[in-house]
């Protein structure tokens, strides 16, 4: 059976064309910091396409082939081509000889590694990877400000959007359960495509996420050998208060 991020590939570009709100921010450390950027999770590349078109030298790690092959596919159509760098493989295991001056773990990417030894097996990895005198970037949801939301088993309608290779219309919706006590979301991504002759294609993609809270960040964080610079509500320098929807940590090398 395909893996989440191989069923809906063909998806992600198309759905995601709005989330953007994130990537002046990562263009504002790059001209801060330097190249070469990792991304980790890269899937397509779409924080990586923006980095390298600003002139950055943009590498990514990313375990899913089809999800890399239509990156690659988008840095050939793109002049700048040729700063992108995509990796297939493990970022726990990885091993790539070269130093990070960014290291990015971009929207809700670290809540794919559900256990604790493989989520101090990837930040020590990353550790390897960044620069002494570099940063590392986390984007994650404040978990404090989901567990307070009440539950619902309803489907909720989340966007239409327009696959681009065969022009279909989607529909995609979801189905969530949030285990408190484990702190995993179970999420189904429901896609109901209409194909020409007028029927519906339903394709289902369920999806493990971990939530984290701030303390548990830091102290996995320590182990790994970084240390908390700053955290922020959202990806424009907000304030991490209550009722603020993300955990964005800048974390840098001890």
């Amino acid at each position: 059976m395909p893996g989440f991020y191989a069923t809906i590939a063909r998806y992600y570009d198309a759905e995601n064309t709005d989330k953007t709100d994130d990537i002046p921010l990562y263009l504002e450390l790059a001209q801060a910091y330097g190249g070469p950027v990792m991304d980790i999770g890269c899937g397509t590349g779409r924080v990586m396409l923006p980095l390298a078109g600003a002139g950055y030298e943009a590498h990514g790690i990313d375990n899913e082939p089809r999800m890399l092959e239509r990156g690659r596919e988008i840095a050939k159509q793109a002049a700048f081509g040729d700063k992108m760098h995509f990796h297939e493989g493990d970022a726990t295991t990885y091993d790539l000889d070269k130093k990070f001056k960014l290291m990015l773990v971009p929207y809700n990417g670290l809540m794919h590694f559900h256990e604790q030894k493989d989520q101090l097996a990837l930040l020590k990895n990353l550790r390897k990877m960044t620069a002494d005198d570099g940063l590392m970037v986390l984007d994650l949801p404040n978990a404090g400000e989901v567990f307070a939301t009440q539950d619902t088993d309803s489907i909720i309608m989340e966007r239409t959007f327009v696959e681009p290779v065969s022009g279909h219309i989607v529909m995609q919706q979801s189905v969530s359960y949030l285990d408190r006590t484990t702190q995993l979301l179970q999420v189904t991504w429901i896609y109901d495509e209409i194909t020409d002759d007028g029927m519906v294609k339903r394709t289902f993609a369920p999806l493990l996420l971990y939530y984290y809270f701030y303390s548990e960040v830091k102290l996995l964080l320590q182990i790994a050998g970084f240390k908390v610079d700053a955290v922020y509500g959202d990806t424009d320098h907000g304030e991490f208060i209550e009722g603020c929807e993300r955990m964005v940590i800048f974390a840098k090398p001890v």
